[in-house]
């Protein structure tokens, strides 16, 4: 097979690719035959049997999308597992290796090598923005937040950054939120946080909001990431979304209980929540991993209810999550594997219809950003696969994508995990004795 080759100026006719639908605009059939042509950086036409005076690569059928937008990851906690990993599996167990492995590693360093190397394997892969929620409270709000902001200068133009302060609802009944607040408002960051049912989740949820609408920030919180049907802090929300004038500013992750509840309560929460212009994020790959955990074989999915949800005009995105911490095992911030394994997990086919702007045109609306979209004028941050329908696209893992950055051929390998070795010298060391 011949590889394609690609004129070093970035310049060029691609012919014959495959394209989805959702990802043009107007109409579209779900997948469409078509040309683009490259010029300057940004995508200067697009459509049948283009002609230009510019080189022209033959992509026989290859399937051109725009670049990934991965809306929530954990940048701090990632490529945590060789020390800190979760023995059982569970989510309870996954906080409590985190808080001991934050205590005792966490320095600015050990924080910045870890997000750095996690930001050049999503760079490899092809994604353009990611947002992040970082632990802030305690002492870590001066580390990581600081660490944060060099990074987002550091790779400006390269990927756009976002953050999120991560912090246990129960934080709110204190006072250190409000210079919590005051970082991220300094920083250009969002509030957030976690926490499992409290029987003054109401005021801790205003408490939330009173900080936001006072800095004007927007909000992204972990909500009800349980298996317990009694988990219902979605509803508030929305309602104090409502109430506030809010609407558009927040951002829910993971919803899923709201899978699990009773059907007429969750269609009617859903309809609170399309009311209040609320996003919802859905992270299907560490969901599976980590809900419904208990010996034997597990009996859900962990997801939330992502099809009721858009088909109710919620923006409904997936993304990554954790990687290799204790809350996952896995993962590399490749959004085309969080594609691949969210149709399956989420029935995502049969049509696969829109769900491509999940991750990457309703991200990027989210985050404001604009990206995401295969139009005219858009920078030509594209990711070529050799796949020509979803069969082929869905049934391999594509590490023979091409990632172009404003046209040109990115030059970006994934990084070698031994370049964390010296940051879990006690694993070396054990796996030495072994």
């Amino acid at each position: 097979m011949t590889e394609p080759v690609f004129p070093p100026s970035g310049d060029m006719l691609l012919r014959d690719a495959t394209l989805p639908g959702s990802l043009l605009d107007g109409p579209q059939p779900e997948l469409l035959r078509g040309d683009l042509l490259i010029q300057n950086g940004r995508i200067a036409a697009i459509g049948p049997a283009l002609t230009a005076s510019v080189p022209a690569v033959d992509l026989d059928g290859g399937m051109v999308w725009p670049g990934f937008v991965d809306l929530h990851t954990h940048l701090d906690k990632g490529h945590t597992w060789p020390r800190a990993s979760n023995t059982e599996g569970t989510h309870m167990a996954a906080v409590q290796a985190v808080m001991a492995d934050r205590q005792a590693n966490w320095s600015a360093e050990d924080v910045a090598t870890r997000m750095d190397f996690a930001l050049r394997c999503a760079y490899a892969h092809g994604t353009v923005a990611i947002r992040t929620h970082l632990d802030s409270f305690g002492p870590q709000l001066d580390i990581s937040w600081p660490v944060f902001r060099q990074m987002r200068a550091d790779w400006a133009g390269r990927i756009a950054l976002q953050a999120v302060a991560l912090v246990q609802l129960d934080a709110y009944g204190s006072d250190f939120v409000e210079d919590m607040a005051d970082v991220v408002a300094e920083s250009g960051g969002l509030i957030g946080g976690s926490g499992a049912l409290q029987p003054n989740a109401s005021a801790l949820i205003r408490r939330i909001f009173d900080l936001a609408v006072d800095r004007d920030l927007d909000v992204d919180l972990h909500t009800d990431e349980s298996g317990d049907p009694n988990a219902r802090t979605l509803a508030l929300i929305a309602e104090e979304t409502i109430r506030r004038g809010w609407q558009g500013r927040v951002t829910c992750g993971h919803c899923c209980s709201l899978a699990i509840q009773d059907p007429r309560y969750a269609r009617e929460v859903i309809a609170r929540v399309a009311a209040a212009g609320i996003n919802v994020v859905s992270l299907p790959m560490v969901n599976l991993y980590l809900q419904g955990r208990k010996p034997g074989t597990p009996t859900w999915r962990g997801i939330t209810l992502l099809h009721e949800l858009r088909d109710a005009g919620v923006k409904v995105a997936v993304a990554s999550d954790n990687t290799r911490d204790p809350f996952y095992g896995f993962g590399d911030l490749d959004m085309a594997e969080v594609f691949r394994e969210s149709v399956r997990i989420g029935h995502l086919d049969l049509p696969v219809g829109n769900w491509p702007r999940a991750m990457t045109s309703i991200p990027a609306e989210i985050m404001k950003l604009p990206a995401g979209r295969l139009r005219v004028g858009a920078v030509a941050d594209l990711v070529l696969f050799r796949a020509r329908d979803w069969s082929e696209l869905l049934s391999r893992t594509q590490t023979r994508r091409i990632v172009l950055r404003e046209g040109r051929v990115l030059d970006a390998e994934l990084p070698d995990y031994r370049e964390l070795d010296h940051l879990f010298p006690a694993a070396q060391t054990e796996g030495e004795a072994a």
